[in-house]
């Protein structure tokens, strides 16, 4: 793993209040370049698999109603949890974080995510 998605993760982890986990992933391919978690039965990999389908569901229905729209991020809302699914500008990739929504910040949790969404196309 690389430098960059190593101080990605670990930022994410100490500087995101409940911090659940966070991945990588690639869209075309569903490949996952990176995943942590702070819960060891919470597979962030698996969780981004799911979710892929969740990301292309929703590309598959822009481009169907004829939008000319990009995904920013998708916002799942569970019982105690938030999973967000922030899309790179150009489609390729998206990150997968789980946060515990009794202790984030949305706000601040979405600024941190665009602060690196930008890198990771470059950096990938």
């Amino acid at each position: 793993m690389s430098d960059f998605l190593q101080d990605f993760q670990n930022d994410l982890k100490e500087n995101i209040n409940g911090f659940i986990a966070v991945s990588v992933t690639e869209v075309e391919t569903g490949m996952s370049y990176c995943s942590l978690t702070v819960d060891p039965n919470f597979d962030p990999e698996l969780a981004s698999a799911y979710n892929l389908e969740v990301v292309k569901a929703k590309m598959n229905a822009i481009k169907a109603l004829g939008l000319d729209q990009k995904i920013g991020d998708i916002l799942i809302s569970l019982t105690d949890q938030l999973h967000i699914l922030d899309v790179s500008e150009d489609g390729r990739y998206f990150i997968y974080l789980a946060v515990d929504s009794k202790k984030a910040n949305l706000g601040l949790t979405r600024a941190t995510l665009s602060k690196y969404k930008k890198d990771i196309v470059s950096k990938l």
